[in-house]
């Protein structure tokens, strides 16, 4: 069969809202078949009002959602061909793991045979054939999250729904499973929405990301348009651990580049910036401890610094910012130290002081 390339989900112009308040402001994004869409952003910012949006648990104020061809607005959840994976897993406690998955499928009335296929199909994806003669109160927390996503799969829809799935697990069993859910998509060329405030599930596991905050779309990228190009400044802080550095400026034009302004401290860039206030940013990762001059070179006094045992970094002063350089681990540097810190141009990144919108910076 010939594969399609029209979009699995589309949303347009999305709109919800509690009463008067509107808390979904006209969202629009689309994912093609087999797509790993991340909502990300912190608590409050409307992610999983959106996924349930989406699954028909919330009714849309305004605009248009569809699934595959079909305009699915006003239709009842059960006839979106979704299924959904919630952060409490759900499950009957009552029931075997092997009950617990094809109950769905014994209620819509398919047959025994049909059942048994689906279920040895989805043991076997998932690597839990040994336990589906168990309750899951004899199951550990990753156990019960996969019979949760086999329970899912065994429905074979259009759209996966995943509310935070990994919130309630401890740092170990979130890699783990994390890798899991990566090779389940993998293996089964899943189409996903996958709501998460955890920038390092977003970054692992997505082919395209949705970041929000307070209801709006802040960007809509792959993982590396996200992490690299930045469309503002809250996108730039949200993403990355230390997140990137921002500091006030004031910009005016030199010959064919620019002069930053840090109260007393100055830094000459090859980019021609509009004039007056921007805000300069670079992630730590990207500072090289240098003497030579490159696109950006700059004297930082260290203030702190905290070694995490893999890194170390240094906090420093940029004008009123401190900003954190991300050393070796082995970096022998202590507070009070002088370092000369040199960035190449595709590491700069300058943003409108006003909107905190990108600017793409001319040669």
């Amino acid at each position: 069969m010939k594969a399609t390339t029209s979009p699995v989900l589309s949303l347009e112009n999305l709109k919800k809202s509690y009463g008067d308040v509107e808390v979904l402001h006209d969202i629009s994004l689309s994912m093609l078949p087999g797509d790993f869409l991340v909502l990300l952003g912190p608590s409050g910012c409307g992610k999983s009002t959106l996924l349930n949006c989406i699954a028909g648990l919330e009714e849309i104020t305004s605009g248009s959602l569809r699934i595959g061809e079909a305009d699915m607005t006003d239709v009842p959840p059960r006839d979106r061909d979704i299924a959904m994976v919630f952060q409490s897993y759900a499950l009957y406690p009552t029931m075997t793991v092997a009950e617990n998955i094809t109950f769905g499928m014994k209620v819509r009335g398919i047959s025994k045979a049909e059942q048994a296929e689906a279920l040895a199909r989805v043991a076997a994806v998932l690597q839990i054939e040994p336990l589906l003669a168990r309750k899951p109160s004899e199951l550990s927390g990753g156990q019960r999250q996969r019979v949760a996503m086999g329970r899912a799969l065994v429905r074979d829809p259009k759209l996966f729904l995943f509310d935070e799935p990994l919130s309630n697990l401890d740092a170990k069993l979130r890699v783990e499973m994390r890798a899991e859910i990566r090779r389940l998509h993998e293996t089964v060329n899943a189409s996903v929405v996958y709501v998460t405030h955890d920038q390092i599930e977003a970054m692992t596991l997505a082919t395209r990301i949705c970041v929000m905050n307070e209801g709006y779309v802040q960007q809509f990228g792959t993982p590396d348009e996200i992490y690299f190009t930045p469309a503002n400044t809250f996108v730039a802080r949200f993403m990355g651990n230390p997140p990137m550095n921002i500091a006030a400026a004031t910009c005016r034009r030199e010959g064919a580049g620019s002069v930053l302004s840090f109260g007393d401290q100055e830094i000459r860039v090859a980019a021609a910036l509009p004039e007056g206030a921007v805000e300069f940013g670079f992630r730590p990762e990207d500072a090289e401890v240098s003497q030579g001059a490159g696109s950006f070179s700059a004297p930082f006094t260290v203030e702190r610094i905290e070694r995490t045992g893999g890194d170390t970094f240094a906090e420093a002063k940029l004008g009123e910012t401190t900003v954190t350089i991300r050393l070796p681990a082995r970096a022998r540097v202590a507070a009070g130290d002088a370092l000369s810190v040199s960035l190449p141009a595709h590491a700069l990144h300058f943003f409108d002081a006003a909107t905190g919108r990108r600017i793409e910076a001319g040669a």
